[in-house]
């Protein structure tokens, strides 16, 4: 039996979106001994400048995308606050819930297509043709998915979500890592949170973004097991994740950075991958 993780995070939540080269590689080291749920935490019922803790404002919300995109290397758009500024993140958020239930990955691909079109492509994604649209993207049964969305039980689903997220444990408390979501400032986990439910075993946990190293441990004190295959190579790589930063690309393939970009290019110019410019960087998909 494997060893259940619970990643507690948000479609837009810039932090979560720097997180992605750590899930990715514990994803490709474990194998399916780690088996992923992603909660959905409702980072902000609404943005506005006194919405609750963190950043205000539109301006605010731009410096804290770059401050994050300077830490992480992973690339984001920042002028979306300017030119498409989200207005909730509760829909994006019971769209996640809506693509889990076709069952697989899908709830997984499609919240990565949320990230980077929140985060990458300046995308307002907070309305239903809007979020429709991205499930197309993302190859979801269109029309199952829009019914989904609009029901009861996803609305249900999200409120489940919202629970777990807001049941601080005392290992946050300890770490002083208790955030509020806006504007009501109700207490939550810091996202990205992962908690690691091994049997027999008491639950482990990384709160928001930590080291590598640090979510390995985590997923061993859980008991969890490592496949113990080689890394994929470059190629490899984006075959299986689909659109890769840079730094996601070093993190999956155990590179150097300045390695993995110099393969990167490589494959560019040899026809296999081709980037897609962002503001602050650039992603690399299939050719």
């Amino acid at each position: 039996m494997g060893v259940r993780v619970s990643c507690i995070t948000d479609p837009a939540c810039v932090w979560s979106w720097a997180f992605e080269p750590v899930l990715r590689t514990l994803m490709v080291e474990f194998g399916d001994d780690l088996e992923w749920t992603f909660v959905m935490g409702g980072l902000a019922r609404e943005y506005g400048p006194d919405a609750g803790q963190g950043p205000p404002g539109k301006d605010g919300m731009l410096v804290h995308w770059l401050e994050a995109t300077a830490e992480s290397g992973m690339p984001t758009d920042p002028l979306a606050w300017q030119e498409a500024p989200l207005s909730s993140t509760y829909p994006a958020c019971m769209a996640v819930k809506a693509a889990q239930e076709q069952g697989g990955d899908a709830g997984q691909r499609y919240l990565r297509a949320l990230r980077e079109g929140i985060l990458c492509r300046r995308r307002k994604l907070d309305t239903t043709e809007a979020l429709v649209e991205e499930a197309r993207g993302a190859g979801l049964d269109v029309e199952r998915f829009r019914i989904d969305l609009g029901s009861h039980a996803i609305v249900e689903a999200f409120g489940a979500d919202l629970e777990r997220a807001r049941d601080v444990p005392d290992v946050v408390r300890a770490a002083d890592k208790v955030r509020c979501s806006r504007p009501a400032g109700e207490e939550r986990v810091p996202f990205p949170t992962l908690r690691f439910d091994g049997q027999d075993r008491e639950p482990t946990w990384t709160c928001g973004v930590r080291p590598l190293d640090f979510a390995r441990e985590q997923a061993l004190a859980a008991g969890a097991r490592p496949t113990g295959d080689p890394r994929p190579d470059v190629l490899e790589a984006i075959q299986r994740f689909g659109r890769m930063a840079p730094v996601e690309v070093a993190a999956v393939c155990d590179l150097p950075l300045p390695r993995a970009e110099a393969e990167l290019a490589q494959l560019a110019l040899d026809w296999r991958i081709k980037p897609l410019q962002v503001l602050g960087g650039r992603l690399w998909e299939l050719a």
